[in-house]
């Protein structure tokens, strides 16, 4: 019997059609609740951009890819980035004319190239965002993650200057950059595991993502989107419909847990 289903949010819970989120789903998150089954959001949104889905019954939040898991208003775990790392890393982003986002429990920018249409596309792309968020003045709160805005080949000089850094590439214009390695969406669950006292083996995850492809390897069951790429499907135990058929419920469906 599974005990907690984990589940990402772009693209899986919501259409990645319109982001939007299907009676269907919602009802099924709801009806999994009554049964008595936890469920968690795994995402690498920041925490603030997951407030629809509070309102749903969901308290348990893995957010920034991992960095920050919280329960309510109970933090299970943090991994803050160092302020010295993102004044470092924000000054070389300025030189070079990338833009970065900050991932404290909202969501921030630096303000730079608002005028460039690979970075609107990116935003609108991965957040629903039409528009980036004023420029902060100051980067004093904890921040779980940041969102370097370039290309593959733009990153490289960012992974050669900062080694110590996590780079985990989400969108061809969007890269996660995260403290330590010990940081992803798989080691977050495994806290809330911990945390709730059950066992992977009741555990059920979904995804369509790259970053999500550990999750669902170390779930006992593991659900890939069909909008979701080769590698993930590979590594799952099924794969059902697109999010924009409902899959999420034929998957809950098929498995029995509602």
């Amino acid at each position: 019997m599974m005990k907690v289903v984990f589940f990402d949010v772009d693209g899986t819970l919501l259409s990645e059609i319109d982001r939007s989120l299907s009676p269907s789903t919602a009802e099924s998150i709801r009806e999994l609740i009554r049964k008595g089954v936890q469920v968690v959001l795994v995402t690498g949104r920041p925490y603030n951009l997951c407030e629809e889905f509070r309102s749903l019954g969901i308290d348990t939040i893995i957010s920034a890819n991992g960095a920050l898991i919280k329960s309510g208003d109970e933090v299970i775990h943090k991994s803050v980035l160092s302020a010295q790392m993102v004044r470092e890393f924000s000054e070389f982003a300025e030189l070079h004319g990338h833009s970065i986002s900050y991932f404290t429990e909202s969501f921030e920018m630096n303000g730079l190239s608002t005028a460039d249409e690979r970075l609107r596309e990116a935003l609108q792309d991965t957040l629903g965002l039409l528009d980036s968020p004023l420029k902060i003045s100051t980067l004093d709160q904890d921040i779980y993650c940041m969102c370097l805005y370039a290309d593959e080949n733009e990153t490289e000089k960012f992974q050669v200057k900062f080694p110590a850094l996590r780079f985990v590439r989400f969108h061809p214009y969007v890269t996660n950059v995260l403290e330590a390695s010990e940081v992803s969406k798989s080691i977050a669950a495994g806290k809330v595991l911990n945390h709730l006292k059950i066992s992977k083996e009741e555990a059920m995850a979904f995804g369509d993502g790259e970053n999500d492809v550990d999750l669902l390897v170390h779930a006992g069951i593991g659900i890939a989107m069909g909008n979701g790429g080769k590698r993930i499907k590979q590594s799952a135990d099924y794969v059902t419909l697109r999010a924009s058929e409902d899959g999420v419920t034929h998957a809950l469906k098929k498995f029995k847990v509602i």
